[in-house]
């Protein structure tokens, strides 16, 4: 299973309370956008904190400098994530994972912009982050790129870290998103922007909540089975030679009553 995390993009306040309003219900995660969060700083965070205490609240600070001190305030009042820059210093990445492990919550790096991202997530993985954001943004988005390719890279790594996919993802990609290895998926416009919020967000983390993105197990080969049980059951009844008919009591004979015989009286021998 994947969770689904909406993000929250508008300038206005109370068009963003409302908005998260109507989907806090059906995604697990609700994301303060970067520009969101630094047109309405830290008391937007308190407010959905307070009214959504059921979601997991995602602060996009995008840290590139004095990692600690600048997330540690978030995670104070409320944020169960913020997100550092891969661009970052080690050290300012290190500061966002250690104030982050100090409130027991969890750092996200953003690869965006990452020339390597390979050799920056096998890194940071190993000083602690705990989630990989592979992340198109809206202008690489507007250049034609997705972020298949990076994710399949992140994944491939196995490094037993939640992996964040944003970018573009919407109903109809987010099935592709989870099989290509996302833990976590990001929908923006496809939410905000569908004529029923809330029905959009429904949708995605539907199929992002369903069972095994692939089959698995023996639900793998089911098909096969069911056919080939079909299969033996046809042949069972043609191959099958046709049960003989039980024998039919012979009718009891019918003994014709006996008829006496007439005695035939030996012949009288004439006395000589």
């Amino acid at each position: 299973m994947a969770q689904t995390q909406m993000a929250l993009d508008s300038l206005d306040f109370d068009g963003t309370v409302a908005l998260a309003t109507k989907v806090a219900p059906h995604v697990d995660i609700l994301e303060i956008g970067t520009p969101c969060i630094k047109h309405n700083g830290i008391k937007l965070l308190e407010v959905l904190r307070a009214k959504f205490p059921k979601n997991q609240i995602l602060v996009d600070l995008k840290t590139m400098d004095a990692g600690f001190y600048e997330a540690e305030p978030f995670y104070k009042a409320g944020a169960d994530i913020c997100t550092v820059l891969g661009t970052a210093d080690i050290g300012t990445i290190k500061g966002v994972i250690d104030v982050a492990n100090k409130y027991g919550k969890k750092a996200q790096v953003d690869l965006i912009n990452v020339a390597d991202k390979k050799a920056r997530t096998i890194e940071v993985a190993k000083i602690g982050a705990h989630i990989i954001g592979v992340h198109t943004g809206l202008d690489q988005q507007a250049a034609g790129q997705t972020p298949f390719n990076d994710l399949s890279m992140v994944a491939g790594l196995n490094l037993g870290v939640d992996i964040s996919v944003a970018g573009g993802v919407k109903a109809t990609t987010t099935q592709q998103v989870k099989d290509a290895g996302a833990t976590i998926i990001v929908a923006g416009a496809a939410i905000y922007g569908a004529k029923d919020p809330a029905a959009a967000a429904a949708e995605i983390t539907a199929i992002a909540h369903g069972g095994c993105a692939k089959p698995c197990g023996v639900k793998k080969f089911l098909p096969w089975i069911i056919a080939a049980v079909a299969a033996l059951v046809l042949l069972s009844v043609f191959n099958k030679e046709p049960a003989e008919a039980p024998a039919e009591a012979a009718p009891a004979a019918e003994v014709a009553p006996a008829e006496a015989a007439p005695a035939e009286a030996a012949p009288v021998e004439e006395a000589k």
